[in-house]
């Protein structure tokens, strides 16, 4: 099996982008085509290689910036709230070099179904998005970066894989990149029967799609109690032997609840157990960096 190490390094560069096409690939998710100038320099490590997206105000053409350089992050946080960019974390779903584009999948929550605003701002503006619009996003220009978590140690055995339809581009990603006949056990809870896609693999990928049902699928999001069938189904499964390495994103909550249950009643060694919270029912990504800058985030589990 391919292993890599994290680097030591995090090299991310600006880069201003220009919606090229929009496509609605199911019911739940719209695929962006993004072309830029300089996206010869933009270099995704594939996987679950993420990057930052900044969107514009309503009221404005383009993201506005007062600082681009080293410490664009202060000077993101100094701007006026109505005229500050909206920062987002996403997945590069594919890049291509001829022509310079890369596609990026946008989890809708319902906004644009049927007339409904739902959704939060990055949602909204995907589901209007049209050719022209434009964006700034915050991308890797080396291959090997940060932004990429997948990364099982020396001595792995097999892959398990769970998310939901916000963690679906990473989880394609990541069965495109493993190796041939690398086994992997995968769990995708998705809104709708038509929100399921193609995942191309030379991996041995057993993959579970589980559908929520009709009235959590309605409310899931900000307000939705139910931590969705991913827990429960992962309890009711049967795991290969030896060494797993496992990938665990999406809602926090959910993921919270499926770390516990790999480490707590599996056994699993945690060390071997990488979890990433996409986003958070009741919570904004304005709410969670708030978190993180006064230092208030949850703890992490540490169990």
């Amino acid at each position: 099996m391919t292993t890599t190490a994290a680097p030591a390094t995090a090299p991310f560069r600006f880069f201003d982008v220009h919606v090229v096409r929009a496509l609605r690939v199911s019911t739940s998710v719209v695929r962006i085509t993004f072309g830029g100038d300089r996206l010869d320099e933009l270099a995704s490590g594939g996987r679950d290689q993420r990057f930052k997206l900044f969107l514009p105000q309503p009221h404005q053409a383009r993201p506005v910036f007062h600082d681009t350089g080293d410490g664009w992050y202060t000077a993101w946080r100094a701007q006026d709230p109505a005229e500050r960019p909206v920062m987002r974390s996403y997945t590069i779903r594919e890049q291509r070099h001829q022509p310079r584009e890369f596609d990026v999948d946008f989890a809708l929550h319902g906004a644009g179904h049927d007339g409904n605003p739902g959704g939060g701002p990055a949602s909204r503006w995907a589901a209007a998005a049209r050719p022209g619009g434009r964006l700034t996003v915050l991308a890797p220009a080396v291959e090997d970066n940060g932004g990429v978590d997948f990364r099982p140690p020396p001595g792995t055995d097999w892959i398990l894989l769970t998310g939901d339809e916000t963690a679906l581009p990473a989880i394609a990603g990541i069965l495109a990149w493993l190796s041939p006949g690398t086994r992997a056990k995968v769990w995708i809870e998705i809104a709708h029967e038509d929100d399921r896609q193609p995942l191309p693999t030379f991996a041995d990928a057993d993959i579970t799609w589980l559908v929520r049902d009709g009235a959590d699928a309605a409310h899931h999001g900000p307000d939705a109690a139910s931590l969705g069938p991913v827990p429960a189904a992962l309890r009711a499964a049967e795991l290969p032997e030896g060494t797993p390495y496992s990938w665990i994103a999406g809602e926090a909550g959910t993921v919270k609840a499926v770390r516990r249950h790999l480490v707590r009643e599996r056994g699993i060694d945690r060390r071997a157990v990488k979890f990433t919270g996409y986003w958070r029912r009741g919570a904004t990504e304005e709410d969670l960096i708030a978190e993180l800058t006064a230092g208030t985030a949850p703890a992490s589990d540490e169990d």
